[in-house]
């Protein structure tokens, strides 16, 4: 069980071509995955814990973070992959097809997942994705993207971190940006955050997705979006998205990361949201 946790919770592995997927199971019911990019299966625990009471909850840690482990460290994690794994696990329930959430770049990995594999997904929830690509400064925020990843290569950890909350246009006090950034991180959030900066960033927030294949599948897109996040990056991508799509963005409480700020009232939202499908 986690230390997180106040529900049951099974946690295994799950074998693929190129390596090893962490996944946790709660509840019993209709399927719901929660996935994220770069976060871990963590993240999502006391959310989890909140629907498990009439749903199966899924969770992962994606590939290449954390206890999911790759063959080859040094082989980059793209949407399309993700969306692989996550597919594979929801296969490998066999309680499909499943709602399924995704934060952030795991946003990225849900569209992805609709494209390649909707039999898997009935409803899939693109909370915040950064889709630097839809908007009409994209060349100048890939640039910006490329010099943040740069400085963290050089070894200045706090000027990467400053560089990620200026490209998101999100500003915090000092102290916190010292708390996330500033100092010598433990070995598995180092691990996690290279990984991150060299091997996954780049792919996902370059990502394109076919708008014509999302407005016309057979699964449900919803793009989710921040009633705290307004005019920050991923405000900017959501709102392009679900122009694009020919919808409106779907409003959750809280910022980028509302299911951690709030579950209790990011749970309610969502099945709300799961209702309407």
């Amino acid at each position: 069980m986690s230390s997180t946790s106040t529900a049951p919770v099974t946690t295994a592995t799950l074998e693929v071509p190129d390596g090893r997927l962490h996944y946790e199971v709660r509840g019993r019911g209709p399927l719901v995955a929660l996935v994220a990019a770069p976060m871990d299966a963590g993240a999502f625990a006391p959310l989890a814990d909140l629907l498990a009471a009439d749903h199966t909850v899924l969770t992962t840690d994606p590939r290449g973070i954390n206890r999911s482990l790759l063959h080859d460290p040094h082989q980059d994690s793209t949407p399309q992959l993700r969306a692989d794994d996550v597919a594979r696990l929801i296969a490998h329930l066999d309680a499909g097809p499943a709602a399924v959430l995704g934060s952030s770049g795991g946003a990225v990995t849900v569209l992805a997942l609709a494209q390649a594999h909707p039999e898997r997904a009935h409803t899939v929830i693109a909370h915040e994705p950064p889709l630097l690509g839809l908007l009409d400064d994209r060349e100048d925020r890939f640039a910006r993207k490329n010099a943040m990843i740069a400085t963290y290569l050089a070894g200045d950890r706090l000027g990467a971190g400053r560089q990620f909350l200026a490209n998101a246009n999100i500003e915090l006090p000092e102290p916190v940006v010292q708390g996330m950034f500033g100092g010598e991180p433990e070995p598995q959030v180092a691990a996690d955050e290279h990984f991150q900066y060299v091997h996954m960033i780049r792919g996902t927030t370059r990502f394109q997705p076919d708008v014509t294949a999302l407005r016309e599948g057979r699964t449900r897109v919803v793009v989710g979006l921040g009633e705290e996040s307004t005019g920050q990056v991923c405000d900017l991508t959501s709102r392009a998205l679900a122009e694009a799509l020919g919808t409106a963005p779907t409003m959750f409480p809280g910022g980028h990361i509302g299911f951690v700020e709030d579950p209790k009232r990011f749970a309610a939202r969502l099945r709300e949201v799961l209702a309407e499908g």
